[in-house]
């Protein structure tokens, strides 16, 4: 009877506790903290709008993405330890293998994307450069091995194939141009093998030039603030309709928040060259050219801004073929208008090599046409090491009037600019810190022509130099290095 009591008035007490945990605002044991509905939870103030969540977004978008993981066999002689025989160590077998070579594996980690169902990806050129095996995995685990259809370090881009059962998951490229500083974008990557990370940011500039690509023309980088870190290479920088717009390149090692990527308008260019011959031939004219200045502008009968001048034409070139000359200022390239002289660079190097283009140009002032066939472009040449100051020569008249110690140009001082033998001019060996030339001029520079009449010695530029500088000012033509420029030093008012 009594242990039946007890029973009875145990159960009464728990179902006293389940009627009270359910009481309004009772809390149950140990919970000291505000959650949804309850008083404690803050009103949103008026008009309050939360940002929206990237969740579904990234959640479409990380299919498409693959990370990298390339292998390189190195091929190296292995050291020997010198301290091996005084601390006991040794390699039962190093007397079989001395001297010969051995093979090591060198791993790297990247990043891809997916442009096609039937399993093309991009990626950069350094990411798989000197890859002997290349494999790719997707987020959902499934991991292929990758073939190296072409590749372009001058763009920094590559593209890759797989052979998968079935349709694959593909991303969709974008409109570069139309982007904006200030536009979102989300970075999705392999940052230090951290699989398919996902970052947001926006465009913190557009046209960057950063030194990264081989040629000048494509260095137009995308800068965002997205964080992009080792592993982030060759993954896709998307806007935020989900479109590829970028592909992620660089950092800066010294800063965070700083990311560059190839514009996507550039690597659709290049990518049906990639897929077809395995390498971007680049169109060629064979020219050096400079952006138009107001003074320059003046003195060859041109608008600033509106064309390019041409300030060198190379041996047996499609320019020198097609009847360009050196003081040209080219206006448009096939209709197209020519603002400076990178764009003209990218007009040009776009064209398929063989193919014709026409060009419109001022000459003394005067608008012509000419129909040049475009060359395939070829690696760009180096400086030469440059000239020191000698102590034998003292400035002539000529280099007086302009502030320059100058000497004749010799084979010897040539070869040390990395020069032809048949350059003819006057080398720079001294610019005077308060002269008319100073930071326009340098030592290693070469003086071709004055008011466009080639000189050769120091009284042919004193007498053309008198009476420019007399007047408001001077055109040299100037060798510097592999270029030639054009400019302008002010004369006497």
């Amino acid at each position: 009877m009594r242990a039946t009591f007890r029973l009875f008035a145990l159960v009464a007490v728990l179902c006293a506790g389940l009627v009270w945990s359910s009481a309004p605002g009772a809390q149950p044991s140990g919970r000291f903290w505000n959650e949804p509905g309850s008083e404690g939870e803050p009103a949103l103030p008026k008009g309050y709008s939360p940002l929206p969540s990237l969740s579904g977004l990234v959640q479409q978008l990380r299919p498409a993405v693959v990370n990298i993981y390339t292998t390189q066999v190195i091929r190296a002689r292995p050291m020997s330890d010198p301290f091996a025989g005084l601390l006991g160590r040794s390699d039962p077998f190093e007397r079989f293998f001395r001297g010969q070579t051995r093979e090591f594996k060198q791993r790297s980690l990247g990043t891809g994307f997916i442009i096609s169902p039937d399993g093309f990806i991009v990626t950069n050129h350094h990411v798989v450069a000197r890859a002997d095996e290349i494999r790719v995995r997707l987020v959902d685990e499934r991991a292929f091995d990758a073939k190296l259809i072409g590749s372009d370090p001058g763009a920094d881009v590559a593209l890759l194939k797989v052979e998968a059962d079935g349709k694959l998951p593909a991303a969709v490229l974008g409109d570069s141009s139309r982007l904006e500083v200030g536009d979102w974008v989300v970075a999705i990557g392999n940052p230090f093998g951290l699989s398919h990370t996902v970052s947001a940011g926006i465009i913190s500039a557009t046209d960057r030039q950063i030194g990264r690509s081989r040629y000048s023309d494509y260095d137009d980088f995308l800068q965002t603030d997205a964080s992009i870190n080792p592993g982030n290479s060759g993954g896709p920088l998307f806007d935020t309709a989900g479109r590829v717009i970028g592909i992620n390149t660089a950092i800066v090692g010294q800063g965070t928040g700083i990311g560059f990527a190839v514009p996507i308008n550039l690597a659709k260019e290049l990518l049906p060259q990639l897929r077809a011959t395995g390498r971007v031939k680049r169109g060629w004219l064979g020219i050096g050219i400079q952006d138009l200045t107001e003074e320059l502008a003046e003195r060859f009968g041109a608008e600033p801004g509106k064309g390019v001048l041409v300030s060198q034409i190379f041996d047996d070139s499609p320019a020198e073929r097609g009847g360009l000359r050196a003081g040209d200022v080219i206006v448009s390239i096939d209709g197209k208008p020519v603002a400076d002289s990178r764009s003209l660079g990218r007009q040009v190097a776009a064209v398929i090599p063989g193919s014709r283009v026409r060009v419109e140009l001022i000459r003394n002032g005067k608008t012509r046409h000419l129909r040049l066939e475009v060359g395939e472009r070829d690696a760009p040449h180096g400086r030469g090491r440059g000239l020191e100051p000698e102590p034998g020569p003292v400035p002539g008249e000529g280099g007086e009037l302009l502030g320059l110690q100058l000497a004749p140009l010799t084979p010897e001082r040539a070869r040390r600019l990395g020069l032809g033998e048949e350059v003819r001019g006057l080398a720079v060996l001294e610019v005077s810190p308060d002269g008319p030339t100073a930071g326009i001029l340098e030592r290693g520079d070469v003086i071709l022509e004055v008011n466009r009449q080639r000189v050769t010695s120091e009284a042919e530029l004193a007498r053309a130099l008198k009476r420019g500088l007399k007047q408001s000012s001077v055109l040299l033509l100037v060798q510097r290095g592999a270029s030639q420029v054009y400019v302008v030093i002010q004369g006497k008012k």
